[in-house]
């Protein structure tokens, strides 16, 4: 077995943090993506289309892991376009990689699959473990998909790994800051206050613990299954705004009515106001069971190391 890890998706703000932890472990990468990351890095970049095979598959040949973060943003105005996007890109990617896997000599021993949070819906107050009912609509649907074809690409000598993620905050290492960088920005004009009621749930992760939680995946052989990749301790979003200000050091977040956070999201940030205005409160009951520390389970120590 090499000393190689494979990110799958590997270009953007998560593929990117990923990378640099890695290889700060002594783990050699290889990132796939169509495009190549728009920074310079410690990793050996290779083009896919994310739907055929293709030379790419050589370089999963005796891959100590496989990651899958692949996956177009949902960062948009849910157009039947994008919503179709949205689908396409999570379970094609995967199946292919499925494809690729059954065509090795020595194919990973461990494929670790990035899922959504998202696929238990918008429960306004109940705190949803892995044990917990999926939710009804667009993204729970995309959610129940990617896990669906990943248990049918995931080969049965492989352990495969689910981290349904929630929001990752973290620092913008020139792949885009995830969410969080809107967020800053949104908080300096001012606007950052309570949005819509402000009790929607925030479930949250520092980029350190979803990069912890992978590496774990990739080297513990007790790891399988489906995970909550999410802190302890969610917050509501107005707690959020409520700390990200005081990070920031504005004094200031104006509230937003619901009506006002629908105009402004579609005409002026050219987003889905459901983002802001619907969340969910999740927890891993497995990591607490199996005593997992998160190195930042407190938001405001995960802001504050982002502010820094």
């Amino acid at each position: 077995m090499g000393n190689h890890v494979v990110i799958a998706g590997g270009s953007g703000f998560l593929g990117i943090s990923l990378a640099h932890y890695l290889a700060e472990q002594g783990i050699s990468v290889v990132l796939l993506s169509r495009r190549a990351p728009r920074v310079q890095g410690p990793w050996q970049h290779v083009p896919w289309d994310a739907r055929s095979l293709g030379a790419w598959t050589e370089h999963l040949e005796e891959a100590m892991g496989l990651v899958n973060l692949t996956g177009r943003s949902v960062d948009c105005i849910k157009t039947p376009d994008h919503q179709d996007e949205i689908l396409r890109s999570r379970v094609e990617s995967t199946r292919v990689l499925g494809a690729a896997v059954r065509k090795l000599q020595s194919p990973p021993p461990v494929w670790v699959q990035m899922s959504t949070a998202h696929i238990y819906g918008d429960p306004p107050e109940v705190l949803c473990t892995e044990d917990s009912p999926l939710g009804y609509g667009l993204a729970p649907f995309v959610g129940k998909a990617w896990e669906a074809e990943f248990r049918n690409a995931v080969l049965p000598t492989q352990r495969g790994v689910v981290l349904r993620t929630s929001f990752v905050i973290g620092r913008d290492l020139g792949a885009g800051g995830g969410a969080l960088s809107r967020l800053r920005l949104v908080t300096r004009l001012g606007l950052g206050g309570k949005l819509g009621t402000g009790l929607q749930g925030m479930s949250w992760i520092h980029e350190t613990d979803l990069n912890r939680l992978i590496e774990r995946g990739i080297r513990d052989h007790g790891m399988q299954g489906i995970y909550v990749a999410s802190s302890p301790h969610p917050v509501s979003q107005q707690d959020f705004m409520r700390e990200l200000r005081s990070c920031l050091k504005i004094p200031v977040g104006l509230p937003a009515p619901s009506w006002l956070v629908r105009l402004g999201a579609r005409w002026v940030l050219r987003t889905d106001a459901e983002l802001a205005l619907y969340g969910r409160y999740v927890v891993s009951s497995r990591l607490r069971e199996e005593q997992w520390e998160f190195r930042y389970p407190h938001l405001s120590e995960a802001l504050g190391s982002i502010c820094q």
